[in-house]
This record gives structure tokens, C-alpha cells and sequence, in this order.
């Protein structure tokens, strides 16, 4: 039986939802408690998180990965930063992952759409709010995430070392130039201080 590109979105939400149901975690979070008057910086959010969500166990996956836990112990910091940031706060949390480093996508596969560039979750036009004559163009819809970077690290690769090199040849050149330079410099104060 062939499988499609989008049974992994499938299978990755099946397994962390399976692992979920094993350690008694429900698969809908708490309502966030009321936000303190008196406290500024608690959060007023009160977005309720599904964790059967793909963005959601995306979130935990990448968590759990990195800092070699169970699902059971990202649950909490799942819930938070879907509740706060929804699917764009993937990307927040790939590049607060690698220490703050922005993360180019054309290199790096990304973790929600997996480098396909696209929406994972598949919604047409009316779901997004698209303009009623863009859904007849079949126009995409990027992924939150990576927007739609195209995942293509040989081909990409080859153009950064042709970039590269023509940097190269570009330095090469203007360090001749100087070096050229100070020499004729260093030739002519020589001169003015064998005349004297």
C-alpha cells in the first residue's frame, strides 16, 4: 500500500496522542487559570489547546527530542506556547532551540511541515479567509512555519558555494590591491627618508 507524504502528519499525531492516552493525559488542556489583576505579566490567554493537534504534538515532539525527555514532562510547555503563540510559535521555539539562531529552511527540514512547504493540515480557501477568486487559482497554502521555504539543501548548497567563492575571488582581489598599495607607500617613504 503506498503511502502519501501527509500519512507521516497522521502517524506522528497517532503516536503522541496513543502516548498520551497510556499515561492518563487528556487530550484536551485545562482551562488556563484567571489572570491575576494585580500580577502585569500574567496571561490573559484563555485559548483552549487541543492535543491531538498536529502543531501541538510537533510541539512536544521538538521539546521532549531536545531535552531527552517523555512527552509526559513538554506537556505543560506544549500547552503554553500553542495557548500563546499557536502554530507560528513552531518557528519561535526551532530557533530558541538552536540557542536563537535563525533558522534557514532551505536547509533545515522543517519540524511542522516536514519540507514540504505547505500546510500540513491541508485547509482550503474558506477555512483560511482566502479572497473568493484565489480559489480557483490553485494557489498553496504556505506553511506557518518555514512560509513556504523550498527544502532543497543540494541545490541550495551548490548556489551558497558559488556565492562563496565569487566572495572569495572578490577578497583576493582587494587584498592585492592594498598589499599593491602599501607597497608603493612603503617604496616612497623609503625614498623620502634616504633623500634626507
Amino acid at each position: 500500500m503506498p503511502t502519501t507524504v501527509f500519512d507521516q502528519f497522521t502517524r506522528r499525531t497517532a503516536n503522541v496522542t496513543a502516548q498520551l492516552t497510556t499515561l492518563d493525559i487528556p487530550l484536551t488542556a485545562p482551562a488556563a487559570p484567571p489572570a491575576d489583576p494585580a500580577d502585569p505579566w500574567a496571561s490573559s490567554d484563555t485559548i483552549p489547546v487541543d492535543r491531538s493537534t498536529l502543531a501541538w504534538c510537533t510541539a512536544v515532539t521538538m521539546l521532549a527530542d531536545h531535552y531527552h525527555t517523555g512527552i509526559d514532562r513538554q506537556v505543560l510547555a506544549a500547552d503554553a506556547l500553542l495557548r500563546e503563540l499557536g502554530v507560528r510559535g513552531l518557528t519561535q521555539l526551532h530557533s530558541d532551540l538552536h540557542h536563537g539562531a535563525p533558522i534557514d529552511y532551505r536547509f533545515t527540514r522543517c519540524p511542522y511541515c516536514s519540507g514540504i512547504g505547505e500546510d500540513p493540515t491541508r485547509p482550503d480557501c474558506q477555512d483560511v479567509g482566502c479572497a473568493p477568486w484565489h480559489e480557483f487559482a490553485g494557489h498553496d497554502h504556505l506553511c506557518p512555519v518555514c512560509q513556504g521555504d523550498d527544502y532543497q539543501p543540494q541545490w541550495f548548497a551548490e548556489e551558497h558555494m558559488a556565492e562563496l567563492e565569487q566572495l572569495l575571488a572578490d577578497a583576493i582581489e582587494v587584498s592585492e590591491e592594498r598589499a599593491s598599495l602599501r607597497y608603493r607607500i612603503r617604496t616612497l617613504l623609503r625614498r623620502r627618508t634616504v633623500r634626507t
